[in-house]
Formats: structure tokens, sequence, C-alpha cells
């Protein structure tokens, strides 16, 4: 139990301090490198032209949002 309560006591005082750092300095946390978007790509996969795994995942899409507009009641 002791241990628990050391652990427990720990990860409050790592919070608090990010918390002070949050609110002295107004900025949230963030990566470091960017994102895809900062490689210049637009999406994850820089291909010309999709598999054809996510061509079946965007057809599958397509036909759930023709369902929900043929579907809606307003």
């Amino acid at each position: 139990m002791t241990y628990f309560l050391i652990t427990f006591a720990v990860f409050l005082v790592i919070i608090a301090a990010m918390s002070v750092g949050y609110i002295i300095q107004r900025k949230t946390i963030s990566g470091s490198c960017g994102g895809i978007a900062a490689l210049g790509l637009e999406k994850v996969c820089d291909c010309p032209e999709p598999c054809e795994k996510r061509k079946a995942k965007m057809a599958k899409e397509k036909r759930l949002a023709q369902i929900r507009e043929e579907n809606r009641i307003i």
C-alpha cells in the first residue's frame, strides 16, 4: 500500500507541475515534429492512387452516407 501511495503522490506532483506550467505560459503540450503537415504530405499514405483496401473503405463510407441520406427523417 505504501508503494501505491508514493506512486500516486509522484503522479500528482507531476500533474501539478504540468498544470502550473500551462497556467504560467498558456501554451499547450504539442508534438516536436509538427506531424504529417510538416513533411508536406496531405494524407498518411502519399500514394497517387488509393489501394484496393482504401477504395473498398471509401465505397463503404459512400454507401453508408447514401443510406443515411435516404432514411433521414427530417
